[in-house]
């Protein structure tokens, strides 16, 4: 499934929007590199390595501050990311593979582990460590997550 040529318009943190066209342009992601986040309990992007600034196109000061949601691709299922927040606000970790939206309308795949950070009790916010994906996987996931939307009516 793809988006291509969809222009989405993203409204950001600061109140400024930005729109962006979505490309089937794919970045790959870098044998042996991690990207690694931070976020607030509301998925609010608090740190992120030289790695992400890389692989999403955007720079670091947009990254900061912004919902991690910015890199949502429109070809993801919204029942993916249910099922991601109702893991990690249980307190347990989630694996899965994402489609990440690039700043300038491309799109990279990586294997994802969201950690939730408790103390003293309470979810304080969550680290988001992201892998090379096996592309046997990618390739797999692509169609699950199409009939996933096919299904959700869009």
């Amino acid at each position: 499934m793809t988006c291509e040529g969809e222009p989405l318009q993203w409204t950001y943190h600061d109140g400024s929007t930005r729109r962006i066209v979505v490309t089937d342009v794919e970045t790959m992601f870098p044998s042996g590199e991690l990207i690694v986040s931070q976020t607030d309990r509301d998925g609010i992007i608090t740190t992120c390595n030289d790695a992400f600034v890389i692989m999403s196109g955007f720079e670091k000061e947009q990254l900061i501050g912004a919902p991690h949601s910015i890199l949502r691709h429109p070809d993801m299922p919204r029942a993916a990311f249910a099922d991601l927040w109702n893991t990690v606000n249980q307190g347990r970790r989630w694996s899965g593979y994402v489609k990440n939206l690039r700043a300038d309308g491309g799109f990279y795949w990586v294997y994802a582990t969201v950690i939730p950070k408790i103390r003293g009790g309470e979810i304080v916010g969550h680290t988001s460590v992201r892998r090379e994906p096996s592309r046997d996987k990618v390739a797999e996931m692509s169609a699950v997550y199409a009939q996933m939307i096919q299904d959700e009516g869009r």
